[in-house]
């Protein structure tokens, strides 16, 4: 004959097991590390500014990776800021272009990547097949856009935060050429961030087909 004890016996096992269930459930989520994307931070004496970094342009968000990790706009300037059009970064413009640049790539354009406030975009010279010059950026600074530069130059990323930051960059004393008259120098880097993290600053991430 089954017993009422016999019951409370079952069930108390079966508690255990399910606890036990729980127990081995929890250890493993967190020892699993949570996913982090690469983010651009770009330091300046007027704050910091944050860009998402697009995976439609591999090529263009892998050499920023690469010259950032090497410290190579550290030597760098913000070199020619105008209000309503762009700030822009890196090595300068000269007046024999970006030929004999070692940073030279292919335009990838991609339909999510338009010139709109806040794009983040690699600089060029007037070549007639748009190669970018991965030495230079520039951020978008008018808050319409500039549609007319798409499918011209390469966007490859977009400010998260920092905009303010920008805005105050295009608005400092420049000379004949636009260069800031007081160098605002550049600390570039990437560092990795949660979705949680990108998404608590305002950012919707992008997800696959937008």
């Amino acid at each position: 004959m089954i017993t009422r004890s016999f019951f409370i016996l079952s069930r108390k096992k079966e508690s255990m097991k399910n606890l036990f269930l729980l127990l081995v459930i929890g250890l493993i989520s967190s020892c699993t590390p949570e996913t982090t994307y690469p983010v651009g931070q770009i330091k300046t004496d007027k704050g910091d500014i944050l860009i998402w970094l697009y995976d439609e342009t591999p090529k263009h968000k892998e050499a920023f990776i690469e010259l950032a990790e090497d410290g190579y706009w550290n030597d760098y300037t913000f070199n020619r800021v105008i209000e309503n059009f762009v700030a822009q970064g890196g090595c300068p413009d000269t007046p024999e272009g970006f030929a004999y640049s070692t940073h030279l790539l292919e335009p990838e354009f991609d339909p999510i990547a338009k010139h709109v406030y806040g794009a983040f975009g690699a600089g060029r010279d007037d070549n007639p097949g748009k190669i970018s010059a991965a030495c230079q950026f520039y951020i978008v600074q008018n808050k319409k856009g500039l549609p007319r530069l798409d499918g011209d130059y390469t966007i490859y990323g977009q400010v998260f935060k920092g905009m303010d930051v920008v805005d105050q960059i295009v608005t400092v004393e420049t000379d004949s050429t636009n260069a800031p008259l007081v160098p605002i120098k550049l600390d570039v880097s990437v560092i990795q961030m949660t979705a949680a993290q990108i998404e608590a600053e305002g950012y919707t991430m992008p997800t696959k087909g937008q």
